[in-house]
């Protein structure tokens, strides 16, 4: 992580998914870290308290509405804004 920059943990797996997200947001000067799956993504959550979580809602291991759960259920990450992101269209 670089000093001074906003923090986002992006959960998904996709890594490719992530390198994209990284690039556009690197751009922007945000410090991107990426977990695949969402209990690696929990884990780094909560590692890293990022001031943003872009999740993944359809992933194989852990889906991301339970990611979100624990999240809101844990004091110390409740209050992390979350974005969900999904190729589902429904």
């Amino acid at each position: 992580m670089v000093k001074g920059k906003k923090k986002v943990v992006c959960v998904e797996d996709r890594p490719d998914i992530i390198d994209l997200v990284r690039l556009i947001l690197g751009r922007k000067g945000f410090d991107l870290s990426g977990a695949i799956g969402g209990q690696a993504g929990l884990d780094l959550i909560r590692t890293l308290k990022p001031d943003l979580v872009l999740l993944d809602l359809m992933m194989p291991d852990m889906d991301g509405w339970e990611v979100y759960r624990q999240m809101k259920a844990d004091p110390a990450l409740e209050n992390i804004p979350v974005i969900i992101l999904t190729a589902n269209a429904q």
